[in-house]
């Protein structure tokens, strides 16, 4: 290759690190959209919830620490774990949570776009938030774990999905109201 092909990648790839760098920017403003929209379709994905279910009520704590780190960079690496642990816990054995089928799939792939898009950003800014990475991952895996075994030993009943559902709804309330105040 000579040296007019690799001028050409050369600015080829520093124009893709510019477009990249630019949607990482906006990633919060993004972020608020994504989060709204998922809202809206997890409520519209299934019915009010069950009254049977009530008394059934779990709580989970969610470990808001993982939100509240002094860095932008490191809420975001929480943002997308917790992007991923949704992703994962409504991915699974769904067939007697009654939801609308067709809002679940939009739900599932407005979360898989979100997380692609975030991972490209932290990845750009990894090295430099490993450690906080780390013991938000752990908190978050807990979190999750405590989640999916509640649905597990209830056997992914109705009940164990809508307060699965309830749950995830807290989550993303979380973090709507945490990226309303991070600064682009």
């Amino acid at each position: 290759m000579n040296t007019f092909g690799l001028i050409q990648i050369g600015l080829i790839l520093s124009s893709t690190t510019i477009i990249s760098s630019l949607q990482c920017n906006h990633l919060p403003l993004q972020q608020r959209k994504v989060i709204e929209n998922s809202l809206r379709l997890l409520d519209k994905m299934g019915k009010e919830f069950p009254q049977q279910c009530l008394r059934e009520k779990m709580s989970f704590r969610f470990p808001a620490q993982v939100l509240q780190p002094r860095q932008k960079e490191a809420v975001e690496v929480a943002i997308e774990e917790i992007f991923q642990h949704i992703f994962y816990i409504f991915s699974k054995n769904l067939t007697l949570a009654a939801w609308d089928g067709t809002v679940l799939d939009q739900f599932q792939n407005g979360l898989y776009l979100q997380i692609e898009q975030l991972e490209a950003c932290v990845i750009e800014k990894h090295t430099q938030h490993c450690r906080s990475k780390d013991v938000s991952r752990l908190k978050l895996k807990k979190y999750f774990q405590k989640i999916d075994c509640f649905l597990k030993d209830k056997q992914h009943d109705l009940c164990s999905w809508e307060i699965s559902r309830a749950e995830m709804r807290k989550c993303l309330q979380l973090i709507d109201k945490v990226t309303r105040k991070l600064k682009n």
